[in-house]
């Protein structure tokens, strides 16, 4: 998955969109783990998947590790710790808390908010597209999280939350995406940096720093805890790995490779996916169609993208 400039694709539009797209059908499987670990708590399912994470991208690394590290420097390790803290720890934590205090559908709200906050980011850097020109766009992605959100609000369900947890679970969520919008700019600009290293290796090197800041969180997290029964264990690491495979190693590795090939005022724009996929996955889970609400919300979302994506075609059409 080299994709530095000898093998950049001759259309780097749809193929960065096309790694968007399947990051996002990845990224919201993690969704789903917090509810299918409620007995566990947010630290124990973040130390667990990034463990995993750490071990699978070592066992890959290892046969070409002098090379993959190679164009390394001391700042770029410094980078991916601060962006392994920002993207993967600390934004894994608030999530699974904002999921089991104040609900996937209140969760998922919030952190759909993520195209807005990195594309206004975006649009700070140069040569970026004015925010005028991506308004409606915008605007759309906004009226779907709305939507979600009156769903969310007029079922009127919270499994028995009292008020205070409800709020600590907003403001988790709210935590999270001032997280990993700092991790997304900060992960295109370095990427942007550091052409010679590939998605793919950028990817499984951020893995592997992760996975060693994760060790420090190992004791907290699993020592003088609950007692599990040994069936809900391997449960338990079943879907670390599980998660830990298929949006960490691979999700992440279509993410680099989207944040490369994208302007990030439309990258903002691919985090819609994972919105998308979580609210399908949830469904899928709950073995229902979605309302109408949701059916509307889900469409502002496409609708959305589709309006950056033609607004960034338009503007690199040439002139006749």
């Amino acid at each position: 998955m080299r994709d530095t400039a000898p093998g950049r694709p001759n259309h780097p539009l749809a193929a960065g969109i096309g790694s968007g797209v399947l990051a996002g059908a990845l990224w919201g499987l993690v969704f789903l783990a917090p509810q299918l670990l409620r007995d566990f708590t947010p630290l124990q399912m973040s130390v667990s998947r990034y463990l995993a994470y750490g071990l699978i991208a070592a066992v890959v690394l290892a046969p070409r590790w002098r090379r993959a590290v190679a164009p390394m420097r001391a700042a770029d390790w410094w980078t991916l710790a601060r962006l392994s803290v920002l993207g993967n720890l600390l934004y894994y934590v608030l999530l699974g808390a904002a999921v089991q205090w104040a609900g996937g559908a209140a969760a998922a709200l919030i952190i759909g908010l993520l195209p807005v906050s990195v594309t206004l980011v975006g649009t700070r850097t140069a040569g970026a597209l004015r925010l005028s020109a991506l308004a409606w766009p915008l605007g759309l992605c906004v009226l779907g999280v709305g939507l979600v959100g009156a769903q969310a609000l007029s079922s009127g369900h919270h499994d028995g939350r009292d008020l205070g947890t409800r709020i600590a679970g907003l403001a988790c969520a709210f935590g999270a995406l001032v997280s990993w919008t700092a991790y997304s700019v900060g992960n295109a600009r370095w990427l942007s940096r550091r052409p010679e290293i590939s998605s793919q290796d950028g990817s499984l090197l951020t893995g592997v720093v992760t996975g060693t800041l994760a060790l420090l969180g190992a004791a907290p997290a699993f020592l003088g805890g609950t007692a599990h029964a040994p069936t809900d264990w391997w449960r338990f690491w079943g879907i670390a790995a599980f998660i830990a495979l298929f949006a960490s190693v691979i999700g992440n590795a279509l993410w680099n490779r989207s944040s490369r090939l994208l302007p990030l005022t439309l990258v903002g724009q691919m985090i819609v996916f994972e919105t998308v996929f979580a609210l399908l996955y949830g469904f899928l889970w709950e073995q229902r169609w979605p309302s109408l609400l949701e059916s509307l919300s889900i469409a502002c979302l496409l609708a959305g993208v589709y309006g950056c994506t033609a607004a960034h075609r338009e503007r690199r059409r040439p002139a006749a």
